[in-house]
């Protein structure tokens, strides 16, 4: 699967996010459920992590997110 790249305001400087198209997608809902902005989602992650990449916390955050749904 190729990665999809994304700019993102977090803590008032631009980075740029590389992940698969699934995990956009899952991000996004995300967001979309808490009523955050798919910015806030990510500096929400990039808070917590604790020495790992931003895009590992973030299909972490995804993965999370759909264990803790699940029926």
């Amino acid at each position: 699967m190729p990665l999809r790249k994304r700019s993102l305001s977090i803590a008032g400087h631009r980075t740029s996010v590389a992940l698969e198209a699934e995990f956009w997608t899952a991000l996004e809902e995300i967001a979309r459920q808490r009523a955050i902005s798919l910015s806030q989602l990510v500096a929400e992650a990039d808070e917590a992590r604790e020495g790992s990449g931003l895009s590992s916390q973030l299909r972490l955050l995804a993965l999370s997110h759909y264990q803790q749904t699940k029926p």
